[in-house]
């Protein structure tokens, strides 16, 4: 019998992991709208040499081309009733898809948050623009967890998003567009409003036009009635230009649109929460304290 005990240990832990995975529900019915070929099977697309996060690999998830949403629920005792939709970044190319996904999913319902991660359409469609393909899937995606709320026991009217990077910039798009749907209605579950209720963007990419005096981005047209309050964290020392974030946090303070940005020194770009020495890896902890003080990590309705 002792012999038996490792072996069973062992099965219940595969058993309990496997019950963890939520399954992942596909946004749509058949193909994609607007896509007109196949693409490759999805595939880690991660080399030998590419660069470790914090001194660990990730997943970099590439020919999306049958995209999901997963919920993973908060447990029961700390559960908010609060969920935020999780767009993984990746230059709308790959998807950092345990880096700023799954990693980001388990801190969310460590705070009694729900989680919904979206795997959204990438590479970059030929003739669309880079982020059109990926609105519809977070449009779709944002709609069929408000319109299942009662069945996902969370409350509809603190459904957030948050995005890092590429992911940054779809979490703005769909926080400015989501009045009218940018595909066809396929249910009732696109009748249901896809506008978050709030918005947390780290490290975004895109936001502005280098070209044009960093200019806010013209897919997002932010405005008081419009864009949900925001939460921005970036580096300094970030390649992707911290002028991406400050004009647009400067655009929502001038539309006042309730937002608060932190930006930090060092820490550069995609680091996910994987926490070193850089003081920017503390963000996580600052969008807890957001949060907290809209009274989205209580149970009830926000103060915002």
């Amino acid at each position: 019998m002792k012999s038996l005990r490792p072996l069973l240990a062992s099965l219940c832990t595969l058993i309990a992991l496997h019950a963890a995975e939520p399954a992942p529900l596909a946004l749509w019915p058949g193909r994609s709208p607007g896509d007109t070929k196949d693409y490759p099977p999805e595939a880690d697309t991660t080399k030998p040499k590419d660069n470790l996060v914090a001194g660990r690999g990730l997943i970099r998830l590439g020919n999306v081309s049958a995209p999901t949403v997963s919920f993973f629920p908060a447990p029961a005792a700390t559960n908010t009733g609060t969920t935020i939709l999780v767009c993984p970044g990746g230059g709308y190319n790959i998807l950092a898809l345990d880096l700023e996904g799954t990693e980001v999913c388990t801190w969310l319902n460590s705070i009694g948050v729900n989680a919904a991660l979206l795997k959204y359409r990438v590479p970059r469609r030929e003739g669309r623009e880079k982020h059109a393909a990926p609105l519809q899937d977070a449009q779709r995606a944002l709609g069929l967890l408000r319109s299942r709320a009662g069945e996902l026991k969370i409350d509809p009217t603190r459904i957030g998003v948050l995005g890092f990077s590429a992911g940054g910039h779809l979490a703005a798009a769909l926080s400015n567009n989501h009045t009218t749907r940018t595909y066809d209605s396929i249910n009732s579950s696109d009748a249901v409003s896809c506008r978050p209720d709030f918005s947390v963007l780290i490290y975004p990419a895109y936001l502005t036009v280098k070209e044009q005096n960093d200019a806010v981005a013209p897919e997002l047209p932010v405005s008081t009635t419009n864009t949900p309050p925001t939460f921005i964290a970036m580096t300094e020392d970030d390649p992707v230009r911290v002028e991406s974030g400050l004009f647009y946090y400067l655009a929502l303070k001038n539309a006042k649109v309730p937002a608060e940005m932190h930006l930090y020194p060092k820490g550069g770009h995609g680091y996910g929460l994987r926490r070193t020495d850089k003081d920017v890896t503390t963000w996580p902890d600052r969008v807890a304290d957001w949060m907290k003080s809209a009274g989205l990590l209580t149970t009830g309705k926000t103060t915002r």
